[in-house]
């Protein structure tokens, strides 16, 4: 018998949109105000979903059991399995003492931690997005930089803000590819809107991003290197979207503001230089406000004649190996037509018979009714983690490992991110049951009663839908048919609006519960999910305003308007 979703059992949208809130309110309030261990949090945002899908929305408890279910494996693979081995492989550089090298070599590049974090948080950051996404950019940055020695809050805090402007490309497009797919819009038009949107952002983040960290003049000590970074990033973003396709938009971006920043560097140095590792302003881990560190630019030289007599070239060769081997594979497992080929060996497709098109979708959120599908699709070849994992083995014989070695630190490993995998099958648990029971689409659809605001409130439906699933493509699948339809409704450009869907999303990635997991797994912070919370929400809900406020601009104000055409 299939369900069909109700959006409006109390009988006023405004009443219905706050009863399908209480999940995510209670989930939130847990982590950020209750000080709440993460896997604690998600277990009773859980339970708070089940209560109001099953008595408040009227979705058959067998339903939900099995929709909270499929989103539990969901989480297993691919976003657990993406943590697990990209712990794993820090692990790997951190017992044989390669890590330290590594980070020896990032400070013969610069010993400015501002500028450290331009290169690993928002560069290099911003190619695994591109090249991969799913949570793997966090995992690898904020490992780097705990690495480091940044605090775990920095470390933390500041990855999941510069991993933002790239969101909307990553996975080699896959978040475009899908808005075109549910939408039936153009994906050439698509992604050139995206790509009018977000280059002023991917200019404005890094700049944010230091200011976060250093202060405001902190941050204008190195501005002519943050606007390289920003520049070299937001004109390529803006070319390859508008000129090519969503597929390589991040991975090109990235690489040329990387160089662009590297060769910058050779020819300028800040005048101070910022030794400082914790966020100015802010208590450091050990509860002592941070006060930052600053020394006469001039010696930079000799620290890196220092790290070339401390470490020989073979020695620094060995400390890159790994994250070479790391970063091609993963653009490899992203290739779509690797993907086709290692599926075409072996995948599962696994269908939840008490779900599987038993759930439909109706109107206003689609034209037609739609049944929703439910089969699992166990990718294990083709998923991301799996590259990451035989990076990690390959990475670990390069470092002459024995193969007990390996399977002693993979176990050590599995016990380190216990917590975190669990909150992580809880969270998708509870994204996927608002999806199927339809308690999202609620949200979505108070949202669309703002009348002339709408463009603004629509770009922040994008935001709470990635802020919920904790993915611009699932945000994208969510809502984009949504967006659609009531721009066509109000007269505003359907491209536009499921375009700002996705501009706006990016700006959630850095407060959904999956991303903050992965951040506080990879700084080794577990347990400090509400500090991060707090310290990155006025960030992200800025940031999705003044995206809302220039989408409003590109729908009614001259000149911007001919942007859209």
């Amino acid at each position: 018998m299939v369900w069909s979703q109700v959006y409006d059992p109390l009988g006023n949208v405004w009443l219905s949109a706050l009863m399908a809130a209480i999940p995510v309110v209670v989930m939130l309030a847990c982590i950020a105000f209750g000080h709440m261990k993460a896997h604690y949090a998600a277990g009773l945002g859980l339970i708070s979903a089940l209560l109001v899908a099953i008595w408040g929305f009227g979705m058959p408890a067998g339903l939900a059991w099995n929709a909270a279910g499929f989103g539990a494996a969901y989480g297993l693979l691919p976003i657990g399995w993406i943590v697990l081995n990209i712990i794993f492989l820090h692990q790997l550089t951190i017992e044989n003492g390669s890590f330290n090298v590594l980070q020896d070599s990032l400070t013969n590049i610069t010993d400015d931690r501002r500028i450290q974090l331009l290169l690993i948080a928002f560069c290099f950051g911003a190619f695994f997005e591109g090249a991969a996404g799913f949570g793997t950019p966090v995992a690898v940055t904020a490992a780097i930089m705990i690495g480091l020695g940044f605090s775990p809050l920095a470390a933390s805090g500041l990855c999941l803000i510069a991993n933002t402007a790239p969101v909307a490309y990553g996975a080699l497009g896959t978040p475009v590819i899908a808005l075109a797919a549910v939408t039936g819009l153009d994906l050439m038009q698509l992604s050139g809107m995206i790509g009018r949107i977000l280059p002023l952002f991917s200019l404005l983040v890094p700049f944010w991003l230091i200011w976060a960290f250093a202060g405001f003049r902190g941050m204008l000590q190195i501005w002519p290197t943050i606007l390289v970074a920003g520049l070299s990033f937001a004109i390529p973003q803006y070319l390859v979207s508008n000129y090519h396709g969503p597929w390589l938009v991040d991975v090109v971006a990235a690489i040329v503001s990387m160089v662009s920043l590297i060769l910058f560097l050779k020819v300028w140095k800040p005048a101070k230089v910022w030794t400082s590792v914790s966020l100015k302003g802010h208590a450091d881990d050990s509860g002592v406000p941070d006060v930052a560190s600053e020394r006469p630019h001039g010696h930079e030289a000799d620290v890196g004649a220092a790290i070339f007599k401390k470490h020989d070239g073979r020695a620094l060769v060995m400390a890159w190996m790994p994250w070479v081997i790391l970063t091609i594979l993963v653009f490899i497992w992203g290739v779509p037509e690797f993907k086709k080929w290692v599926d075409g060996i072996s995948i599962f497709k696994i269908p939840f018979s008490g779900l599987n098109n038993m759930v439909q979708k109706v109107a206003p959120v689609v034209t037609t009714p739609h049944k929703e599908s439910a089969v699992y699709v166990l990718n294990w070849l083709s998923a991301t983690g799996t590259g990451i994992f035989i990076a990690s083995v390959l990475s670990g014989v390069m470092m002459k490992y024995r193969l007990l070695d390996l399977v002693r630190i993979y176990l050590r490993t599995i016990w380190l991110v216990r917590y975190s995998l669990l909150t992580i099958v809880l969270m998708l648990a509870l994204g996927y049951l608002t999806r199927y029971s339809g308690t999202d689409a609620t949200l979505g659809i108070a949202f669309a009663h703002t009348g002339s605001l709408y463009p603004i409130f629509g770009t922040l439906l994008g935001w709470m839908g990635v802020a919920l699933t904790g993915s611009d493509t699932a945000a994208n699948v969510l809502f984009g048919g949504l967006q659609k339809t009531t721009a066509e409704q109000l007269g505003l450009n359907p491209v536009l609006m499921a375009s700002a869907n996705s501009a706006g999303g990016v700006m959630g990635k850095m407060v959904d519960a999956q991303s903050i997991v992965v951040a506080s797994t990879a700084t080794r912070w577990y347990g400090h999910e509400s500090s991060i919370l707090r310290f990155v929400f006025f960030h992200s809900l800025a940031l999705a305003v003044l995206v809302g406020l220039f989408v409003f601009l590109l729908a009614y104000v001259p000149p911007f308007t001919a942007l859209v055409h």
